[in-house]
């Protein structure tokens, strides 16, 4: 069955995704937020007794992409795509890498009146 059969543009998924997942839920893997990136590891074989999405995802992730470019590509749901990770990376098929705990360094007050200033000019 090729993967036009999987998705009508129209209709959407013609599988639903609690079937893609066999009724699980992400709680398992729950650190996997939208930017947490996803990459696929290198094996000798190709992997045995996964699902096309599965496998859609491998292939996508030999370069790094965040779940949420994944949920995109593959036309899933997060959780649904949250749930397959989960599954890959159990399986030690893929590396996730979370996003910087690091919070954002606001400007200094010199740089905001720069800003205002400008915006003043304007």
């Amino acid at each position: 069955m090729s993967d036009d059969n999987w998705y009508d543009e129209a209709a959407g998924p013609l599988v639903r995704p609690y079937t893609i997942t066999s009724g699980r839920t992400p709680s398992e893997h729950s650190t996997l937020d939208l930017s947490t990136q996803v990459m696929t590891l290198q094996t000798d074989s190709a992997p045995r007794g996964l699902g096309p999405e599965h496998l859609t995802i491998t292939q996508l992730c030999r370069r790094p992409l965040s779940i949420a470019e994944i949920a995109v590509y593959v036309k899933l749901p997060l959780g649904v795509v949250r749930v397959l990770c989960g599954d890959l990376i159990d399986r030690g098929l893929v590396i996730t890498r979370a996003p910087s705990q690091r919070p954002a360094q606001a400007p200094d007050h010199e740089t905001l009146q720069a800003v205002l200033d400008g915006l003043i000019k304007l």
